[in-house]
């Protein structure tokens, strides 16, 4: 997925929440949606929003569904971000 994708999804503070939670480790969804006040079906919307966008994997063991974070795409995203670093004098 290109960035427009990424920054739709990151767009949203419940999606950003999630990936903070995710920032420890990988978690089941039901754990996920204990820390938010919304609907399980909310969570999984928002869940298909960042995973569509590529920022979470999804992995399956026994009867849970585990997302992670895709430290890929942040990598990618940061390396985008540090070309405005500097200052004016990096322009002349």
């Amino acid at each position: 997925m290109g960035f427009p994708e990424t920054f739709k999804a990151l767009a949203d503070p419940v999606r950003r929440d999630i990936l903070i939670l995710l920032k420890k480790g990988k978690l089941p969804a039901g754990e996920i949606g204990a820390h938010f006040d919304i609907s399980g079906a909310a969570i999984s919307y928002h869940l298909g929003q960042l995973k569509k966008a590529d920022l979470i994997y999804e992995s399956k063991y026994k009867n849970y569904i585990f997302y992670e974070l895709n430290t890929s795409v942040f990598e990618e995203m940061m390396l985008w971000f540090a070309q405005f670093r500097g200052g004016i004098e990096d322009e002349e």
